[in-house]
């Protein structure tokens, strides 16, 4: 289901900050770990789809990370200053999925994130539509009718998200978790405010259907 989640472990936090601020951008939910044991402990409370992690961090190495958190359906995407390919092999050889050297570009950097995602299954749809509502979702805008909508990155993520559950329903549980990051508060209604606002910007007729003590879909 989309958008996707994203873990960012990485020790140099002007780093860390940067990347969560330019995948965010991108529509992506991204958590921040600043070293391997805060790492592994919110892969093991969260599900996310890629993870980057640097292979030297602080507390708990990034190798021995990695080495917890590969088999299962989370991708992996390591960082090293390390640019040699006996590194690289070594990294792959732990159990990640890809290898990318620093200094590197942010562009390639979500190209690979994006790539690793499409190999788990998700985001695998550029363009979604439902009625009259088209949803580009690399280019990340939305229209209906033909007309562009002036959609917050929030919106967009929840509206990708119903999009792409092609009918079946989303409790507000569900798209927390996809479309917010740990720093979100589980006991808020922002869902429901964040719902209401899409409905407003979406016009009539109404497309998004609220199923009582379920959640939401747009049938």
């Amino acid at each position: 289901m989309a958008p996707m989640r994203v873990l960012v472990a990485e020790d140099e936090r002007i780093l860390a900050d940067t990347i969560a601020s330019g995948l965010r951008w991108e529509g992506m939910a991204v958590d921040i770990a600043y070293d391997g044991g805060e790492a592994l402990e919110k892969a093991s409370i969260n599900r996310y789809d890629v993870v980057v992690l640097d292979r030297r961090l602080p507390v708990i190495d990034g190798d021995a990370v990695c080495r917890e958190i590969a088999g299962g359906e989370v991708r992996i995407i390591m960082l090293t200053a390390a640019r040699t390919v006996s590194d690289r092999v070594a990294g792959l050889s732990l159990g990640a999925d890809d290898y990318l050297a620093k200094p590197f570009a942010f562009g390639e950097l979500v190209a690979r994130i994006r790539a690793l995602a499409r190999r788990a299954g998700v985001a695998d749809t550029p363009v979604l539509s439902a009625h009259d509502l088209v949803l580009d979702s690399a280019r990340r805008v939305a229209t209906r009718g033909g007309t562009r909508l002036a959609l917050t990155r929030k919106e967009l993520a929840v509206l990708e998200i119903l999009m792409a559950a092609d009918g079946t329903v989303v409790s507000a549980e569900q798209l927390l978790e996809r479309a917010w990051d740990d720093q979100a508060d589980p006991f808020t209604n922002v869902v429901r405010m964040t719902i209401m606002k899409l409905r407003r910007k979406l016009g009539e007729p109404q497309l998004i259907v609220t199923v009582v003590g379920e959640g939401y879909c747009i049938p």
